[in-house]
């Protein structure tokens, strides 16, 4: 056997909807943990400058903001690890294991151990669905705060009297309280936070942060098939040594 062909051989046995959904789980969970964690950085100094100056007003916002920063990480590192398992579960369920390594039979604990990867792979989709649900959030409000931001900026009503009756007041998102100072800003000084770095960098993080936690869904959707297709072969043709190469 030649060098093309034992190449032809070996990428007939790699499992290409898990390559592909560990390669897309990778980017969205980078996407989302790093852009999430710059966001939220920015949001906190938003806050801290314009719309709740005095600290004890936002402390337990800053508290959870940090805790959110922890968990990040671990969420990283969890899905750094876990993506690998599932890569290399994929691989050592296809036929190039058996071709590499004789013959083999599958054993109640192996089916057991697929099993437990559907299962909590079903589980981590449908928690990620709420995380991709969540991002939302500070993207619909940074988007109203940026499209108010652009009605002041328009020439119908750019220079009038009305721009300062023009207001956005956060609290209204129960992110600080009531009783926070000033909680509201309108007119000219709203424009200015539009202008500010901050809230350009941390609406557009936002966004990425969304896309990848959408990106890891899609994933986490293309794994359940995977494990599921995966477990299935093992559990109902073991008698006839079948492999898969999904």
């Amino acid at each position: 056997m030649g060098c093309f062909e034992c190449c032809i051989k070996c990428l007939g046995g790699v499992p290409y909807a898990s390559l592909v959904a560990t390669i897309l789980c990778f980017s969205g969970v980078a996407l989302f943990c790093g852009c999430g964690h710059v966001a939220l950085a920015g949001t906190v100094a938003i806050l801290e400058q314009h719309f709740s100056t005095n600290t004890s007003d936002h402390a337990l916002l800053s508290e959870v903001i940090q805790l959110m920063q922890y968990v990040i990480y671990g969420i990283a590192s969890f899905f750094f690890l876990y993506g690998i398992i599932l890569l290399a579960e994929g691989f050592y369920t296809t036929s190039a294991v058996k071709e590499l390594h004789g013959e083999f039979k599958t054993t109640a604990c192996g089916r057991c151990i697929s099993g437990m990867f559907v299962f909590l792979t079903y589980v981590l989709g449908v928690a990620w669905l709420g995380v991709f649900g969540f991002s939302a959030v500070p993207v619909f409000m940074f988007y109203n705060i940026w499209s108010t931001c652009e009605v002041i900026k328009s020439p119908q009503t750019n220079g009038t009297a009305g721009v300062e009756q023009i207001c956005v007041d956060v609290r209204q998102y129960g992110i600080i309280p009531w009783n926070a100072f000033p909680g509201r800003i309108c007119g000219s000084a709203l424009e200015n936070i539009c202008n500010t770095n901050e809230f350009y960098m941390s609406y557009h993080l936002f966004i990425v942060a969304c896309a990848g936690a959408g990106a890891t869904v899609i994933a986490l959707l293309i794994y359940m098939m995977a494990t599921t297709y995966n477990y299935a072969v093992l559990k109902f043709k073991s008698r006839e040594d079948c492999c898969t190469k999904f």
